[in-house]
């Protein structure tokens, strides 16, 4: 193996094996390092529509059409049936009371079921990232990336402009240089710690721990709710979509249970706590934790009753990490090494496919040139403004978990932002849609920033009465109305929202508004 390098890549995962095939296509010689050894097991499973687009872009526009069928998921898996996904038709939500089986009104107001696409082959896809890793790994090396599995690292060394990169490899000495060091090891990784890089802090989302497995014989929600094991069949009518082809969320006050379905058999499942919930239910013990909290939840526990995890729990002692440095002279953090909040909403995958977009710009423009360095620059302040983003709705979001109807509210801006950000790439005008959740847009980013902390002032002085409720769906109508493409938050869906082509084509207008103030973020537009 050569021992100099334009890139080196710090881990293999989907970030860093699709970062090393772009920069192969780029023409630079490309070592990628790996601690472990794939398949490996992995959670970060759960894709979006605008985590599709952003994938399909990149696919077309840096000429990787092996993975152009991964974007959906009829193609997916006609294309690659080989490696295990899910069906993901939307999102779809159900709120529970410790102690008491899972009921609702008439008005829905303690599920949401928003939906992603019109029929399973246009889907959204879970990832089963012991396949969908190792089968990039593969294309990578198919690429001319140099792959080293099993080797442990020392820390780097920075010398003359490149970095002497050493570890050892089955007992044997790993040597190399690159010109430039991407860090896809995910939170506290290598570069993290190699570097002693100051670790900063999440302003609103609250400390919260993490546990999770995967399981085998999962029952289906739906099927239970329709047999009358939640509230006595509160899903008469026809749902959207299955409940259960979804990122199915079971949220309760202070945290929130995922479930998604692959097609192997398996399902990925686990909690996002509050310290407060996860001290109490001793997370720490892995196993006996998660059956303390089913015993808490009856109707989740219906669901679980037949399963079995088919390894051990893994328990995350701290979810939110930020580090306050993103880039360096030659060296770049991901995304998912720069910072993580929660699984909730699915943001990981659009935020780290926005960052390899963005860096992969600035390799195009030229390695090591005065204009890459402020590529840099600008790459490190936009990666922590989208995280930055993503973590105000998410601690809004945790504020409200107790009050159903305001929690739903809060989501709205998720969709509404989620949703119009996808149809403006694929119109191919993503400058109607500055930064992720339009964050960087005058009214509508201002706007999410004072429901949320209406969300949070509310949970602080005590609650959410009907007035407080009242000002905050009053606030979210506001702040989604430009942007609204599928009739969110029209009291006729109760809860509810297909994607209907009618709801689209009435709100063209909205689509063709004046020109966004500032300037256009950086990003791959399709070829």
């Amino acid at each position: 193996m050569p021992a100099d390098f334009d890139l080196a890549i710090v881990g293999s995962g989907f970030a860093g094996a699709l970062t090393g095939m772009i920069a192969r296509r780029l023409g630079r010689s490309v070592l990628m390092l790996e601690r472990g050894r794939h398949p490996q097991f992995a959670i970060g499973e759960s894709s979006t529509p605008l985590a599709n687009v952003l994938w399909a872009e990149l696919t077309r526009r840096y000429d990787l059409p092996t993975l152009a069928p991964l974007a959906k998921h009829g193609p997916w898996r006609h294309a690659h049936p080989e490696i295990a996904c899910g069906l993901k038709r939307g999102f779809s939500f159900f709120h529970h009371r410790f102690g008491e089986a899972f009921a609702d009104n008439a008005a829905r107001d303690r599920q949401l079921l928003v939906a992603a696409s019109t029929h399973d082959d246009e889907a959204d896809t879970h990832w089963y990232r012991p396949d969908f890793d190792a089968f990039l790994v593969d294309e990578a090396r198919r690429l001319g990336v140099e792959y080293l599995d099993e080797t442990t690292l020392d820390a780097p060394d920075f010398v003359g402009g490149l970095v002497a990169l050493t570890g050892q490899r089955h007992s044997q000495q790993v040597k190399a240089t690159a010109r430039f060091v991407v860090d896809a090891s995910g939170p506290r990784g290598f570069l993290f710690r190699g570097l002693g890089l100051p670790e900063g802090r999440f302003n609103t989302v609250p400390p919260t721990q993490g546990l999770y497995t995967h399981f085998a014989d999962v029952a289906r929600f739906g099927d239970l709710l329709a047999a009358g094991n939640g509230s006595g069949g509160e899903l008469r009518d026809t749902p959207p979509f299955p409940v259960d082809d979804a990122a199915l969320h079971h949220v309760f006050d202070g945290g929130w249970i995922w479930v998604l379905r692959f097609s192997n058999g398996l399902t990925s499942a686990g909690v996002a706590a509050r310290d407060d919930v996860a001290s109490d239910l001793r997370f720490a013990e892995g196993a006996p934790a998660w059956e303390r909290l089913l015993t808490r939840l009856p109707s989740v526990r219906a669901q679980f009753e037949p399963a079995r995890a088919t390894r051990s729990f893994v328990h995350a002692p701290r979810l939110p990490f930020l580090c306050d440095v993103v880039s360096g002279p030659n060296w770049a953090l991901l995304p998912y090494a720069t910072g993580f909040i929660d699984p909730l909403l699915s943001t990981g995958f659009p935020l780290t496919l926005f960052g390899i977009g963005r860096l992969a710009a600035a390799l195009e423009r030229g390695l090591g040139t005065p204009a890459f360095r402020e590529d840099l620059d600008e790459y490190g302040r936009q990666t922590r403004a989208d995280l930055l983003a993503a973590e105000r709705l998410v601690g809004g979001l945790y504020a409200a978990m107790a009050a159903p109807p305001s929690f739903t509210a809060l989501a709205l801006l998720y969709f509404a932002a989620a949703s119009f950000s996808e149809v403006t790439r694929r119109l191919g005008r993503p400058h109607l849609a500055p930064g992720f959740l339009l964050h960087r847009h005058p009214q509508f980013g201002p706007a999410v920033a004072r429901c949320c902390a209406l969300a949070r002032s509310f949970r602080t002085a005590g609650g959410f009465g009907a007035a407080q409720r009242e000002e905050l769906l009053a606030a979210v109508r506001s702040a989604i109305e430009p942007f609204n493409l599928m009739r969110l938050g029209d009291l006729s869906r109760r809860n509810w929202y297909p994607v209907r082509p009618e709801d689209f084509l009435a709100a063209a207008p909205r689509l063709n508004p004046p020109a966004v103030a500032g300037p256009t973020p950086p990003a791959v537009t399709p070829a």
